[in-house]
């Protein structure tokens, strides 16, 4: 959202309620309608008035004989651009493109990206080139998370499916089962009292997804991996046996998003316009998880959630453009609203004292925040011709340095590109952005307005 003075207002107290958009039109889509525009052509850029543009028309990136119309590699499905040695502190490393479906999913580890589409494959990518790359059988990939060896990926026909680097060959990535697995499958199906009612006339096994499942968690410490589906269920599974510990009726209408969060506390946000947590318990030899509030009801569908772990701060998108949050510190009360975006907030990711959020509206905005909750807009990064489903971040190893955290991050957009930007913690000097060109349409405005 913008002021009429073309500025970016954020973390408003007052909770402004929208009409919420029907679900299928936000998030069963695939924007196929839309092709058109999506598949224009646009420059990578970053605009804001305290970060540095660095991408445009004069851009080595754009102006690289790799993205030149008349070289050879523009022909090839495989086509990926790489920023000169001498790359910006903030702003474009490179794009990665496959001409074979939208991007759904991305996950990130170590020098690897996952990348997930509606071709039913999932992309491993090295150095922004292609490495290697494993298929299913069937069904969309809308979620994908690693956890050691092994990858975890949700998908639209209600599977979860798990897949293992091979020990002899990491470019090779072999199925080894599903959620639930077969045996345990078998032996649920034989108990009647294991069967769910969920339409008339149909009963489903309670520990198997029958819909689409939309998103995905890990809780590495405990061992556990979260599933919501577009069943309004919350699953909770052991990742040492793949064993379904419990089944939860979470919620009025599609989980579009999970995530394990601090102090054995669990997030979800659906359709129904709630986002509701969850605490885990021991409970014997066992865990339980209980309901514990609900944080937000609203009209617009919650599309997209994030938990910063180190500050202990959940963030929430929704289809109305809106990023909600509240702080752990202050016992889960609403800490304001983030305004920056035109259409849905599709994506969330936290990392470090910033936010991402990607949006329907084809923009990445970068947040920070600061002490007191206070959040801001570093910059708006631009260059998708889609909109932007996923997002994952990982800290940039070489280049932060003391006081200076510097992040990797990777955008997959229905584009069905995937671009990676280098972000940083700190602004960049003013002298330094008195002395850049300001983006024709910004006009100069505060950005914290509480």
């Amino acid at each position: 959202m913008r002021n009429e003075g073309g500025g970016v207002v954020l973390a408003e107290r007052e909770r402004n309620v929208f009409p919420r958009a029907k679900l299928s039109a936000i998030l069963r889509s695939d924007w196929k309608n839309d092709e058109d525009e999506m598949n224009r052509q646009s420059n990578a850029s970053v605009e804001s008035g305290v970060t540095q543009p660095s991408s445009g028309e004069s851009s080595p990136l754009v102006m690289s004989p790799w993205n030149h119309p008349s070289s050879p590699f523009s022909k090839s499905p495989w086509t990926n651009s790489s920023s000169p040695k001498t790359l910006p502190a903030n702003g474009l490393i490179g794009s990665m493109v496959r001409e074979e479906g939208h991007v759904y999913s991305l996950a990130a580890s170590g020098n690897l990206l996952y990348t997930g589409s509606d071709s039913k494959n999932i992309r491993v990518w090295k150095n922004l080139k292609p490495y290697s790359g494993f298929k299913s059988n069937s069904g969309l990939v809308k979620a994908i998370v690693i956890s050691g060896e092994k990858i975890f990926t949700g998908h639209q026909d209600g599977k979860i499916r798990v897949w293992r680097i091979s020990p002899k060959n990491p470019r090779i990535h072999k199925r080894i089962g599903s959620l639930p697995t077969f045996k345990d499958f078998l032996k649920s199906s034989m108990n009647p009292k294991n069967y769910v009612k969920v339409r008339r006339k149909r009963t489903v096994l309670r520990i198997k997804h029958f819909d689409a499942v939309s998103c995905l968690s890990l809780d590495q410490d405990q061992g556990l991996l979260y599933s919501g589906s577009w069943d309004k269920t919350l699953k909770v599974w052991r990742i040492s046996d793949s064993k379904c510990l419990e089944s939860i009726r979470a919620h009025d209408d599609a989980i579009n998003a999970v995530a394990a969060g601090f102090e054995g506390l669990v997030f979800t946000g659906s359709a129904d316009g709630t986002v509701k947590v969850w605490h885990r318990q021991l409970q014997g030899k066992g865990t339980k998880h209980f309901f514990l509030q609900t944080l937000l009801t609203q009209e617009s569908a919650v599309t997209s959630l994030a938990v910063n772990i180190d500050s202990a701060v959940i963030y929430c998108g929704s289809s109305d453009g809106l990023v909600n949050f509240w702080e752990r510190e202050k016992h889960l009360s609403h800490g304001g609203v983030l305004r920056g975006h035109k259409h849905a907030v599709l994506c969330l990711a936290a990392a470090g004292n910033l936010l991402f959020s990607g949006s329907a509206d084809k923009s990445i905005c970068v947040w920070k925040r600061e002490g007191g909750g206070v959040h801001f807009c570093l910059s708006v990064l631009t260059g998708h011709t889609g909109p932007v489903k996923c997002l994952a971040v990982e800290e940039d190893q070489e280049s932060s340095g003391k006081g200076d955290k510097k992040w990797i991050l990777y955008s997959g957009s229905l584009d069905k590109s995937v671009k990676v930007w280098r972000m940083s913690e700190q602004a960049p000097d003013l002298h330094q952005m008195k002395l850049l060109p300001a983006p024709s349409n910004y006009t100069p405005s505060p950005l914290r307005n509480s």
